[in-house]
């Protein structure tokens, strides 16, 4: 049985893909590096990450880009021996303007290399590539994606666009015409075209991203419509629900095995509450599609289950990976991102036994953090490290952070005094707004301190320990973990959108250079720990 979500934490806008025995998920990423990550099964059951495609400045530029902006919903295809990855690159999108640059960039293999991206519209975003290559069919691609308007008497999601895209070339060719409105839940977006049975099929993501989510099918039989919604209604929603584990669902592709059994990866999202907060953000989850006689595709119930059945496939587990990682590669693992700056050598050093990590901008810096993160995937876990660090004024940290975005995080760290006597703090920002939390703690110069973020459901808690100095010792602070969500992130001022929360909780390393004075953490190793394994002693060796 599949246990949804497969893919748990921050992993929204799935996108399935099959090529021969294997099966592969790409989702959005928005302001992390690498952009787009990549998961591999060969069983729809067992996956494992591959970490992102976009993993150097030539395939991706994230300087600046704003809180939840960045990469969107991509698309991944495969024709011709190659894949094909469509993405957004969101530069802007408060204050009713949207800047959205659209790629192509392709690979003989899912972990590349990838060619040099490919700019082709601006036009709106969550594109996606439909090669027609079935029986009969022309051979040719067509490019997929929301329409947005920027004009204040319009409405703002304007349909579902089509534009041929020359594969040789890697041009669109001709003028894009909108196939679909969409349906009366509005906001047609996140489109993939399937043709089967002589029928094109329309799915797109429709009533926004929270709890009206959901996703709809249309079909025709001509490409460019009209296209028909299904009289059925929503192939995917929690909206009427409130009572569903699984809430948020929506943004559907489809794939089939090899033995023709289909199944939607679609978004899913686990709040605290009823149609509360959801840390974990937006999650991937897989639910089985059955077809009606009459050529309509189905999910059970039109709704999410939590436990499923897996396709008639040999199983194929993946070896667990490590809990603890002590940075013995090259180059960081597949679990782990970076915020706005690819990990480049300048800043992040991994050597055996020990992570180097130079300092960066502040906490609101959008060129160059220094902040390397993994996502949080249980509502209950632990993340763990030793660190060295020598700061020698209140401009240096360096320590642990349960991160949101730019204005939303709790922080536990090591700096300095005025006096140059080094000292533990824990700071938070909720909504822009910071507070330093008691007590200050004196601590000894040069030693290895261990430094713990235990999250318990809505609850965050730091703890510490000076090496060789006995136990953890836990802070007396019971942080709000809920601020760390896509409902607590998203801001409006005056009735005008200025931030969007589209991302989900993550456990950082985390190191300040405000004076440009040239300091860097040692972290000896991290360790994420989840469910009943999260409440054991630190490690302290």
């Amino acid at each position: 049985m599949i246990q949804n979500p497969v893919l748990r934490g921050f992993e929204p806008d799935p996108v399935a893909l099959r090529v021969g025995d294997d099966f592969y998920l790409a989702t959005s990423t928005f302001e992390w590096y690498p952009g787009v990550r990549i998961h591999h099964s060969r069983d729809l059951l067992n996956w494992r990450s591959l970490g992102g495609v976009l993993d150097d400045r030539r395939l991706l530029d994230l300087t600046g880009v704003p809180d939840s902006g960045g990469v969107w919903a991509p698309g991944l295809s495969y024709t011709d021996g190659l894949f094909h990855l469509v993405f957004t690159v969101v530069d802007t999108y408060a204050e009713g303007w949207k800047d959205l640059p659209n790629y192509v960039t392709t690979a003989a293999s899912i972990e590349g290399p990838w060619s040099d991206p490919v700019p082709l519209h601006g036009r709106g975003f969550d594109v996606s590539l439909f090669h027609d290559d079935g029986e009969g069919a022309d051979g040719r691609s067509w490019l997929l994606n929301m329409r947005f308007d920027w004009r204040p008497e319009r409405e703002s999601f304007a349909g579902i666009e089509l534009q041929e895209y020359d594969r040789a070339s890697r041009k669109l060719l001709g003028e894009p015409r909108t196939i679909s409105v969409g349906t009366a839940a509005g906001v047609a977006e996140g489109p993939h075209l399937y043709r089967r049975d002589g029928w094109y099929y329309l799915v797109h993501a429709e009533g926004g991203t929270g709890y009206e989510h959901g996703a709809a099918v249309a079909r025709s039989r001509d490409l460019f419509g009209p296209y028909e919604p299904d009289p059925a209604g929503p192939l995917l929603t929690s909206r009427h629900d409130p009572t569903l584990e699984l809430q948020k669902a929506g943004h559907c592709s489809l794939v089939e095995t090899a033995t023709g059994q289909s199944y939607a990866a679609h978004i899913v999202a686990r709040p605290h509450t009823e149609r509360g907060r959801c840390v974990l953000g937006r999650e991937t989850a897989l639910q089985p599609v059955t077809w009606t006689d009459d050529g309509w595709p189905r999910i059970a119930g039109a709704v999410p289950a939590v436990t499923v059945p897996a396709p008639a496939l040999e199983p194929a587990p993946f070896p667990e990976p490590s809990a603890t990682d002590t940075f013995d590669s090259p180059a960081l693992g597949p679990d782990w991102s970076t915020l706005r700056r690819p990990a480049t050598p300048d800043w992040v050093e991994p050597a055996p036994g020990r992570l180097r990590v130079h300092g960066g901008q502040s906490p609101v810096g959008r060129r160059t953090p220094s902040l390397v993160a993994r996502r949080v995937t249980d509502a209950r876990c632990a993340f763990e490290t030793r660190m060295t660090f020598n700061p020698r004024t209140p401009d240096h940290m360096a320590g642990v952070t349960a991160y949101y975005n730019t204005r939303n995080w709790h922080y536990l760290y090591v700096t300095s005094d005025d006096d140059g006597s080094p000292q533990l703090r824990a700071l938070s920002c909720e909504a822009g707004r910071l507070t330093a939390h008691p007590p200050r703690v004196p601590l000894p110069q040069g030693m290895p301190i261990v430094l713990r973020a235990t999250l318990d459901g809505p609850l965050l808690r730091f703890s510490y320990a000076v090496q060789g100095a006995g136990p953890l010792r836990v802070l007396p602070l019971d942080l709000d973990a809920t601020v760390l969500s896509d409902e607590h992130a998203d801001e409006f001022h005056n009735g005008q959108l200025r931030v969007l929360g589209f991302t989900g909780a993550m456990l950082c390393l985390w190191v300040h250079d405000l004076d440009g004075g040239g300091v860097h953490a040692d972290f000896a190793h991290a360790t994420y720990a989840a469910g009943d394994a999260a409440d054991t002693e630190g490690r302290q060796s």
